[in-house]
């Protein structure tokens, strides 16, 4: 009888909790994933999703041999090659483009984002591969980046109050976050708080799950969070619920930000969000006596609040808050948006920028790639984009305005190969398709955004089929491409090892899967923010020298609600609790939870249409429409619409999705996508 084994892993999805797993190994087959007891983030619980893992490693679709393109682009139609044959045409067809004159290896571009979060199965060895070549490179924005540039010209770096600390908080703004179906481990923490006499409040356009769980909702409408922010200020003006001493000593800029808040009174904001004037002084009255009376607040703020035109504004508004009220000064108060900055990596180390030598490509923005790919080359632009290298994502369902990716995706004079698990809707788009690993058969490395612990990942199994770590898959690419470099040789253990160098023990992760940086209980209690000034910047003199407004400002939607006659609505695109962007949604047992894409429409809303809650309704623009399953619910406020995703289109009911409508414009800050930026109009399919 086999004895059965359990290896430490890491989950590798983009999620802040980033948990230690248990994977149990009987005869070389993985038969369940659990969560680390040992890890105190993780305690031992999983989220549904990465609780099914298995059946995603061993699921009957998963492609596990090379596959060539037998029909047209988007078919779907492949058949099996070998590795040799698959990798040698590759390499030739990249050769020929890279080679042709100088800078055409520019024509190639790579496109990833976070399918995995490894360090080592991300931008490792890949990266080494596109410097080398000479590649494009791309601007990873799609998620994270306007939120990102916000809290860096605020706060200095993604960085913040510990996870753990939300537990003796006594009252936590849950800001822009369905924490109970994206960050659950810090729900943990918000609710052991709540049994001990915290108020939690939820600010977000939708009646999530986790705003039904809190003391109080504020629905605020989409794009208007830097208003509340303002008028927050604007009240803790006017009632003197501010720490002086630590405005005076650790901020910058504050005469100036106070002259701006003090033409935010609550009414005008409440005007711009849509909500009762009185919300708003409710909130500041909770949010500044509370720290007036030395009970720490704070705020988890997430990234859904920054997919608007404004969103690196409203960031930056939200970020200002905590100096104002010296919630700094407490363990358990300030703010915390992402932890990522704390992570000591050797990015230098992974991905090697040497080996670009004296090759200064130009830079593709992933949000546009719907526009790019049906560029044609030009003095602005370069030479048009003839090879794509997708891993790690699937950018044919998740990037926006969707109908234009497919249009650059389906041109036959682009060739693309996608390194996936699945046939995804990109992957039908592919000349080759080629079977990488999942987590439970790589080794990686991972820091997190939402707590401060570095893990380990171990395989538990042998790959599965022909299936290939994508670290090996670009080596063997290197390899037929003539490059030579002995960092192409280094491993995948030799590669975890170097992402953190000696700052982090790793013989402790190879014993207990995680490492805990050692970091000071509240960091910024007596200033010293990673900004310039070691203040936090309320006027950011970096923004002011880019031409740019120095102060955090309300910047209104480009679509702007009532703006439209035609399109009267505002929608935004939050996740499917049962998935994660578009990852597990061919997962049976996760989709049988909610069979097909559901558009959530208040009772009025609905009411005014002649809409009746399941039926098949048109939601369109001027970029698209696609069809979809009406839900008439209290989730839903008048005026917004949720169109939960990310489906693949192929799953949805008239091959779109939500993405067919959302706009490639962009951000204030960051570069990044505007998906909660978007007007549409419902009606029946049947119209």
């Amino acid at each position: 009888m086999s004895l059965s084994t359990t290896v430490l892993g890491a989950c590798p999805h983009d999620c802040p909790d980033t948990c230690s797993l248990l994977t149990t190994v009987e005869a070389g087959v993985a038969l369940r994933v659990q969560g680390n007891p040992a890890h105190p983030q993780t305690g031992g619980v999983l989220c549904t999703k990465v609780s099914r893992y298995t059946e995603r490693s061993y699921h009957p679709e998963r492609i596990l041999q090379p596959l060539r393109r037998a029909g047209p682009k988007g078919s779907g139609h492949f058949e099996p090659v070998g590795w040799d044959q698959a990798l040698g045409d590759i390499a030739a067809r990249l050769q020929a483009i890279a080679t042709r004159c100088a800078g055409s290896a520019q024509a190639i571009l790579p496109y990833s984002y976070a399918g995995t979060m490894g360090l080592v199965q991300g931008e490792s060895m890949a990266a080494r591969f596109f410097n080398k070549l000479g590649a494009s490179r791309l601007d990873r924005t799609i998620c994270a980046s306007a939120a990102g540039e916000g809290l860096t010209y605020t706060l200095g770096a993604k960085v913040g109050m510990r996870v753990e600390h939300f537990a003796q908080s006594a009252l936590i703004l849950i800001w822009g976050s369905n924490a109970i179906g994206s960050n659950l481990h810090f729900w943990r923490y918000a609710q052991e708080a709540k049994r001990l006499g915290a108020r939690l409040v939820c600010i977000d356009p939708r009646r999530s799950e986790t705003a039904e769980k809190c003391h109080e909702h504020i629905a605020l409408l989409p794009g208007t969070d830097a208003a509340l922010a303002l008028a927050l200020m604007h009240e803790l003006i006017a009632h003197d619920w501010l720490d002086h001493d630590y405005i005076a000593r650790h901020t910058l800029g504050w005469a100036l930000l106070r002259e701006r808040a003090l033409a935010w009174p609550p009414e005008r904001a409440a005007a711009v969000c849509a909500i009762a004037p009185e919300q708003i002084r409710a909130l500041a009255r909770d949010y500044g006596s509370c720290a007036a009376a030395g009970r720490p607040a704070a705020i988890r703020l997430n990234y859904g609040m920054q997919r608007v035109r404004g969103g690196g504004n409203a960031v930056r508004a939200v970020a200002a808050l905590p100096a104002l009220v010296g919630a700094w000064r407490h363990r358990a108060g300030g703010l915390l948006l992402s932890s990522s900055g704390e992570f000591p990596i050797r990015h230098e180390a992974l991905e090697r920028p040497e080996l670009r030598a004296d090759k200064a490509p130009r830079t593709i923005n992933m949000s546009s790639i719907g526009d790019d790919l049906l560029r044609p080359a030009s003095d602005g632009f370069g030479p048009a984009v003839e090879a794509l290298i997708v891993y790690n994502s699937n950018p044919v369902a998740v990037a926006p305005d969707s109908g234009r990716v497919v249009q650059g995706f389906a041109r036959e004079n682009l060739f693309t190969v996608v390194l996936e698990h699945f046939q995804t809707d990109t992957a039908d788009y592919a000349d080759y398709i080629l079977p990488a690993t999942t987590q439970l058969e790589h080794w990686d490395i991972h820091r997190s955004y939402g707590h401060t612990d570095v893990l380990l990942n171990r395989p538990a199994i042998a790959p599965m089929g022909q299936a290939k770590p994508n670290t090996q898959i670009f080596r063997e690419l290197a390899q037929r491409m003539g490059f030579c470099e002995p960092c192409f040789e280094d491993d995948d253990v030799s590669l975890c090892r170097s992402a953190f160098g000696e700052r982090v023990d790793f013989e402790q992760l190879l014993a207990t899967g995680f490492s805990t940086l050692a970091l000071p209980e509240a960091p910024f209690a007596d200033g010293g923010f990673p900004t310039p000034s070691g203040k936090c910047e309320l006027f950011s003199q970096r923004l002011a020298a880019q031409g740019l407004d120095g102060l955090p400002d309300h910047i209104p939607n480009y679509e702007l609600p009532g703006s439209s006659a035609d399109y009267p609505l505002a929608m935004i695109s939050p996740p499917a609790r049962n998935f994660l962007n578009s990852s597990f949604v061919n997962v049976k047992s996760l989709r049988d939870v909610g069979a097909e894409p559901l558009l959530e429409m208040s009772a009025a809303d609905a009411a005014a249409r002649g809409l009746e809650s399941g039926s098949v309704v048109r939601v369109f623009n001027q970029r698209g429409d696609y069809r979809c399953r009406l839900q008439v619910s209290a989730r839903a406020r008048p005026g917004v619409v949720n169109g939960l995703g990310i489906w693949w289109r192929k799953m949805g009911l008239d091959g779109h999705n939500v993405n067919q409508l959302t706009s490639q414009k962009l951000t204030d800050l960051g570069r990044a996508p505007t998906f909660y930026d978007c007007l549409v109009e419902v009606e029946s399919a049947q119209a």
